[in-house]
């Protein structure tokens, strides 16, 4: 596997022996699903959204957080028309004025991973490809119906009428982001979008694999999309104060989950998590078999090499699976008979600055792992960018391929003290730490106990 996610470095450490015993004989075969292109729009420093895996991995790798701005802490991606601009400088002007944000966050995305991958779609080289889209909201149709309703006929002009027009029928089911993107890429595969929060790109990743091992397919592209109104998030936090300073209590769990706050930061597995904060952004990655990819020469980042989703069997859609045991199942159905768990020294966690989610996850590790639970490495880069929702699945996956491309695992952004609820090591501070892997697993979870597990390979897949 080539390419440098960060500096150049010395020999990799060596493999991480606590856990595993001696790696299981792997066979590389022809309808493997590699990962060969990365794309990113996702909120950065500046004025500029992150795009590459690189700028990712500078943000990741010393737990810098995008998500704070003059006090206001929400990953807010900004300069993404000016990225449009000049990653696809051949649209029409009037595409421009007719996109939501989110068809530009997942339009830029999809470009840049085209470019990671060289695939070039003017070219037809995406021609055949399939074209998954996660989303976990509505935000592109509320946008545009709020700007319909809010206009004032008095102010609106004809070109005005025509722009809302266009903007409320692009923002509509038939041309979300997912019909936007394939139509770019004159895709003649499926094209189909999936919602199920937080975990909607990772069970498109499982969905994505499964037509690449059939024969289905030879190239999918999957992004994961979403973007939050900052507006109703305040209004929900708002409704949530006077209904407990009020005294009224309406719980589907004992201990529910704590709401989204914009005054002060998120702090994944941190013994002062008490909030989350949403950010917005895409993620795009591009799977090939590994019989396409090696045609063409390919480079590759790693493999999915497996997937499950399970629910927590619970009887109410905003419930909380607080035993794990969820979780627990489908990374053992993601496993199978493919990898043990002694294998897998660590896990791109779900941890999002909510103790509860912090208590999912650590019931799950240790039904897991047992005593050994406090060697595994869980880790997670939520806090750089925000709750994303959608692209999350998605930004789990590049970001642990780039770990075992590394050799080094990524800390807890925004985790100081960890929380004594961890039963694994949340890798606190600001600095990588080195562990030389070839197999992980990457959770996502969310109320109403849907969860899903990846499995994921580098090193002898490539």
């Amino acid at each position: 596997m080539s390419g440098k996610y960060g500096p150049g470095k010395g020999e990799p450490p060596l493999p991480e022996q606590l856990l595993a015993p001696a790696a299981r004989p792997w066979a590389p075969g022809p309808r493997d699903a590699l990962v060969t292109g990365m794309g990113f729009c996702l909120p950065g420093a500046g004025d500029e959204p992150v795009r590459t895996a690189g700028q990712v991995w500078a943000a990741a790798s010393t737990g810098t957080s995008h998500v704070e701005r003059d006090g206001f802490h929400h990953g807010t991606v900004r300069g993404a028309r000016e990225a449009f601009g000049e990653l696809l400088p051949d649209l029409p002007a009037r595409y421009l004025r007719s996109y939501a944000d989110v068809h530009l966050y997942g339009l830029i995305s999809l470009a840049e991973a085209c470019r990671d991958a060289g695939l070039d779609h003017r070219n037809g080289e995406l021609r055949g490809a399939d074209v998954l889209t996660a989303r976990a909201g509505v935000d592109s149709n509320y946008d545009s119906y709020r700007a319909w309703h809010d206009a004032d006929p008095a102010t609106v002009g004809p070109a005005d009428a025509k722009s809302l027009f266009v903007r409320l029928l692009v923002a509509g089911t038939s041309s979300d982001v997912g019909p936007v993107q394939a139509a770019l890429l004159g895709s003649s595969g499926a094209n189909y979008t999936v919602s199920c929060g937080c975990a909607s790109s990772s069970v498109l990743l499982g969905i994505a694999r499964m037509m690449i091992a059939s024969g289905q397919s030879d190239l999918v592209v999957v992004t994961g999309v979403d973007r939050f109104d900052t507006e109703r998030v305040l209004h929900g936090h708002r409704l949530r104060e006077v209904v407990e300073r009020e005294g009224v209590t309406v719980r589907h769990n004992s201990d529910p989950p704590a709401a989204p706050r914009h005054d002060r930061p998120m702090r994944p597995y941190d013994a002062a998590g008490d909030c989350m904060n949403y950010g917005d952004g895409s993620v795009t990655l591009i799977l090939e078999s590994r019989e396409h990819a090696a045609a063409r020469g390919a480079r590759t980042h790693g493999a999915v090499l497996g997937q499950a989703t399970t629910r927590g069997g619970l009887n109410s859609a905003v419930a909380i699976d607080t035993g794990g045991t969820g979780l627990a199942e489908a990374a053992r159905r993601a496993l199978g008979d493919h990898t043990s768990l002694g294998r897998i020294p660590y896990v791109n966690g779900g941890g999002e600055g909510d103790a509860l989610f912090t208590r999912i996850e650590s019931n799950a590790v240790r039904t897991l792992w047992g005593e050994k639970s406090e060697q595994v490495m869980v880790s997670s880069q939520e806090a750089c960018f925000g709750h994303s929702g959608a692209p999350l699945g998605n930004l789990g996956t590049a970001l642990t391929l780039m770990m075992m491309r590394e050799g080094e695992v990524c800390p807890t952004a925004n985790c100081v003290t960890p929380s004594p609820v961890c039963t694994f090591d949340p890798v606190p501070g600001t600095t990588t730490r080195a562990l030389g892997f070839d197999r992980a697993l990457s959770f996502n979870y969310q109320v109403g106990g849907v969860n899903s597990a990846l499995l994921l390979g580098g090193g002898d897949v490539c």
